[in-house]
């Protein structure tokens, strides 16, 4: 049986229509930030077997459906929203990484023009502007979206498979990752 303060925040968030901060839930709902954290892993813990989630990126919390059945979620959703070409999955891949990233920066990595890729994934709502830079021409930085995260049945950013160097070194850790040897 759950809290009444666990059931007061998933009631919250079920009805969010875009992450919530644990600082504004624990307003919301009348509680320490402390109380939210332990009612969130309380909800957590609850969803472990269940077609739910929570998800975070950083301090904002969401209500999302698992992972395991997102096949279920784009047939009722309709699966055209899932689909991505070749060209937007690296221009998506590379944000999704280098976050925050300008468009200039896409471009200089993946060597061809990118206005067009990166203004579809702005209609698929998969990536979204961030600020601008403080440099010469203030361009836009973009970073990836909850729905990004949903897509690719993510709970958070820190969720991404690492990437190795060409060393067989993870970017960080210094460290080959098993018999690099020829």
């Amino acid at each position: 049986m759950r809290s009444g303060l666990a059931n007061a925040v998933e009631s919250v968030l079920f009805v969010a229509e875009k992450p919530v901060s644990r600082a504004e839930l624990a307003r919301v709902v009348g509680a320490t930030p402390k109380q939210v954290d332990n009612a969130l892993a309380e909800l957590s813990t609850s969803y472990q077997g269940t077609g739910l989630r929570l998800a975070h990126d950083g301090d904002d919390w969401q209500l999302v459906t698992a992972p395991e059945h997102a096949a279920h979620v784009a047939a009722y959703l309709g699966a055209d929203r899932l689909r991505v070409s070749p060209a937007s999955l690296e221009t998506l891949a590379i944000v999704a990484y280098r976050q925050p990233a300008t468009r200039a920066e896409v471009e200089a990595i993946r060597g061809v023009n990118c206005d067009q890729t990166i203004y579809t994934l702005m209609q698929r709502r998969l990536i979204e502007e961030r600020g601008r830079r403080e440099a010469p021409g203030r361009p836009i930085l973009y970073g990836t979206t909850w729905e990004f995260l949903e897509c690719f049945g993510l709970s958070s950013l820190d969720e991404l498979p690492r990437a190795l160097t060409p060393e067989g070194v993870i970017p960080g850790l210094g460290e080959p990752v098993g018999d690099t040897r020829a």
